[in-house]
């Protein structure tokens, strides 16, 4: 079905409530383990379909934060998905102590009930009004986000169409969009400390009212990590800096050397790669989307038909615009066994970027469609990511249909990017590790450790007042996902070290590396992030070994890459 087509209807919440509740009781009288099952599908098959409208409700408002109808929708919604937490509680516990759960473990795997055992160690009853009011305050970054309409050169522009300028070859009109992008951030700065600071401490109350040390251990268990903890993290950051900050570094003095510029370079600087300009998609946004269609039509029979599908059915929205919300993301309507794509187009190689990594996501769950229970469609997120980071990399073989002439620029660039992502994102990380464990900091102090982190994990940046906003230590505030969904962005630096292991198999053996993919991603969310990389065969991203080889098969590469014919 299209999703112009799709139906919203308000989910009558005490219903779902009543439903949960007499289900939770049929379950526990259950005879047989057929009748057991009969019970479970249906709870899964309603959820799903409560699931559905969620999303739709969500997706419209994104689509347009303007609209009063899905924006009274989102504020409904964001009361009252979390009084019908303790319902699922009571549902998740009869599951769990269910005499039949051999039975259902038989058949439909034992992470299930895992994942259930997690869940049930992030929620009580006493903290709905903190879930209440996260949801009301990650809403309200959202919007203000989205509000931004800053004045430049004759124009007005969002912060997604802001982006192309911050990446002009021009020095002085890149470094005007830096500033300019900047000031929106200074102007609302105060309510962005707010909104954080208030953040902050609901996570921590909520992590105490649980019984927990703070927010971390509670962060963990939301993020639903199954397979590994605090320290296999810790263990990574370290190897961060150890193999793959040394070989950024490199990356970069080589960019100050071609732009004829002193390292370190301010922020307006690092981010133009090359003197004649960044790489750019070469057409319309209509071009980029029919080269996406190409691709998938061309990499396998499975990709073929996944793309016709999510064009058949409008199921993506990719053109920044007025009042859209910012960012990209791929999400579920279970009830339509379809994915969506959300994105905000703005003329980048992020673009293309879109169409890859997003469609990434959208073909894993399209190719879990049918899994059941429909809380398996979805592995865990860092296994999610590798989806669709990876997909970027399958799609070398189509760079001169995205970019044209600039396809060689885009070799350089993408992968020296993936590498220096990395140490970005974990120090998105080691910050909100420090933040939480320290709730009681000021907003003061937050942005003077975000300054001393720029030190250890980014070296090649020049702070200072010349860009006074991202000098200050205070570009955090624009990371979406540091506000809405804690703990997360590690998972992208776990994953584009896995996805580098595919880009080094692409270039050995394109086909043998596809279907060490479709290894990886048939088991869908049946399987952990550790049992999904044993299944492929691939290595583990934590300790050493992962990232001292990707960082020696890539930095190799690049170190060999002819780039003399470009400017």
């Amino acid at each position: 079905m299209k999703f112009s087509e799709m139906k919203y209807e308000r989910p009558d919440f005490e219903a779902a409530k009543k439903l949960l509740s007499e289900n939770t009781g049929k379950l526990s009288a259950a005879k047989s383990f057929e009748e057991a099952e009969k019970i479970f599908l249906e709870v899964d098959r309603e959820s799903g379909a409560l699931q559905t409208m969620i999303s739709i409700a969500n997706i419209r408002h994104d689509i347009d934060t303007n609209d009063e109808f899905y924006d009274r929708e989102v504020e409904f919604l964001d009361a009252a998905v979390p009084e019908l937490q303790e319902y699922s509680q009571k549902w998740t516990l009869a599951l769990l102590a269910n005499p039949f759960r051999p039975d259902f473990e038989k058949k439909y795997g034992n992470l299930m009930f895992l994942n259930a055992e997690i869940q049930l160690k992030t929620f009580s009853p006493e903290i709905i009004p903190e879930l209440q009011r996260e949801n009301a305050l990650t809403t309200e970054y959202s919007k203000l986000i989205a509000s931004a309409q800053i004045p430049f050169e004759d124009g007005t522009y969002t912060l997604s169409q802001l982006t192309p300028i911050k990446q002009d070859p021009d020095d002085a009109r890149r470094l005007a969009a830096w500033k300019a992008d900047g000031g929106f951030y200074t102007e609302n700065g105060q309510r962005f400390d707010e909104i954080y600071d208030e953040l902050v401490k609901l996570r921590d109350s909520m992590g105490r009212k649980l019984g927990y040390d703070g927010y971390t251990e509670l962060g963990y268990y939301r993020m639903m990590r199954n397979c590994y903890d605090k320290n296999d993290v810790e263990k990574f950051r370290a190897a961060v800096r150890k193999y793959l900050v040394p070989v950024a570094d490199k990356i970069y003095r080589r960019q100050a050397e071609r732009l004829g510029k002193t390292y370190p370079m301010n922020f307006a600087d690092n981010a133009l790669e090359f003197r004649s300009g960044n790489p750019k998609p070469h057409g319309t946004p209509e071009d980029i989307l029919a080269a996406g269609k190409q691709f998938y039509h061309q990499l396998s029979a499975e990709t073929a038909e996944f793309i016709d599908f999510m064009y058949d059915n409008e199921l993506l929205d990719v053109l920044s615009r007025k009042g859209k919300t910012g960012g990209g993301y791929c999400t579920n309507l279970p009830a339509f066994k379809s994915p969506f794509i959300f994105a905000n187009f703005n003329g980048t190689s992020g673009d293309v970027e879109v169409i890859t990594h997003e469609a990434g996501h959208a073909f894993a769950v399209y190719m879990a469609r049918d899994i059941v229970p429909g809380d398996l469609v979805w592995p865990t997120l860092e296994a999610c990511e590798v989806h669709s980071m990876s997909m970027e990399f399958f799609a070398w073989p189509w760079a001169k249909e995205f970019f044209g002439t600039d396809a060689a620029k885009f070799y350089y660039t993408h992968l020296s990017g993936a590498l220096t992502f990395i140490p970005y994102g974990t120090m998105v990380d080691h910050f909100q590790h420090i933040v939480y464990e320290k709730p009681e900091m000021t907003p003061a102090e937050r942005h003077a450790v975000w300054k001393e982190l720029l030190g250890v994990y980014m070296p090649w940046v020049a702070l200072g007042d010349e860009i006074p906003f991202y000098g200050e230590g205070k570009g955090w505030q624009r990371q979406m996902h540091i506000y809405q969904n804690p703990f997360y962005y590690i998972d992208y630096c776990l994953a584009q070290t896995m996805a580098l292991q595919f880009w080094a198999m692409i270039q050995k053996d394109r086909r043998a590396a596809w279907e060490v993919y479709m290894k990886y991603t048939r088991p869908a969310g049946t399987k952990t992030f550790r049992g999904l990389i044993d299944e492929a065969g691939l290595l583990s991203p934590f300790g050493d070994e992962a990232l001292k080889e990707v960082c020696s098969v890539a930095e190799n590469w690049l170190d060999n890459y002819d780039i003399s014919g470009i400017e």
